[in-house]
């Protein structure tokens, strides 16, 4: 999964892509890479980033939408991802041609369930603690693991229960969302136990700041460690790698893949 940030402040990349062209130039960029899915959002999520209004998410992400399928339409290659948690906002995605919805909120607001459920797309239920002001200032669990494996449990049968199928669903630890750097060790070290839940999952670790604690870089030098952490969570189970950097974890990816005998 690539990362099309349309957004002034992510931690990564913020303000890069946020005129229509140049994502669009990124998104297409991204799928000569080798991206399967494109992960388009217009509202940043890191700690301490302010919310945006339903109508500027709007203004930043439908343009990149619909200009993707009007580049290549209507056989663009890869599905598009809305990255929201705004119900508003998963409709109108929807109705311009995403085919994910990814909500960092796991469709707790009832309005968000109702849009996923009435439609055909999949969906990524993420696991957070907190809301992005507040979430990394003091993270705590029992027993991180079991805590957040109970909670997507939960939201897959909350789901399911709401009339998604299950083939549409996959789910998100949420690495760095409201976890400290051991609690997001403790996840990635235990992914399996995650998969062990049954449908496909997504692991979001690219140039986040546990990788900055880990190894003293700062966001711009974290593609070695970024890579290494998306080899380690598709060794622990994840399907599904939401990366900035497509070519590099392809290819380590293809290596992977060779030595354990899956070559295509």
């Amino acid at each position: 999964m690539g990362i099309v940030n349309v957004t002034p402040d992510s931690f990564s990349d913020g303000g890069q892509h946020l005129q229509r062209d140049a994502a669009i130039k990124h998104a297409l960029q991204l799928i000569d890479e080798g991206a399967d899915i494109l992960d388009i959002g217009g509202e940043s999520t890191r700690p301490g980033a302010r919310p945006v209004s339903i109508q500027e998410e709007l203004d930043r992400v439908l343009p990149i939408i619909e200009g993707l399928r009007g580049a290549s339409a209507p056989f663009l290659p890869v599905p598009i991802s809305i990255d929201t948690c705004k119900p508003e906002v998963m409709r109108a995605a929807i109705a311009a041609g995403a085919q994910m919805v990814n909500d960092i909120n796991a469709l707790q607001d009832a309005a968000a369930m109702h849009a996923v459920a009435a439609s055909n797309v999949a969906v990524c239920l993420m696991h957070k603690q907190g809301n992005p002001q507040t979430m990394q200032e003091q993270p705590h669990y029992q027993n991180v693991v079991d805590e957040v494996s109970a909670f997507l449990r939960e939201r897959i049968a909350a789901a399911e229960a709401a009339g998604i199928q299950r083939e549409r669903i996959v789910i998100d630890p949420g690495f760095g969302f409201g976890k400290t750097l051991a609690h997001n060790l403790a996840l990635l070290r235990e992914l399996r136990k995650m998969a062990e839940l049954g449908v496909p999952v997504l692991a979001g670790l690219s140039r986040k700041s546990m990788l900055g604690a880990l190894t003293g870089h700062d966001v711009a030098q974290r593609l070695p460690a970024s890579v290494a952490a998306a080899l380690i969570a598709v060794q622990h189970g994840a399907s599904i790698v939401r990366v900035h950097d497509v070519r590099a974890t392809v290819d380590a990816l293809k290596v992977w893949n060779a030595v354990n005998g899956e070559i295509t």
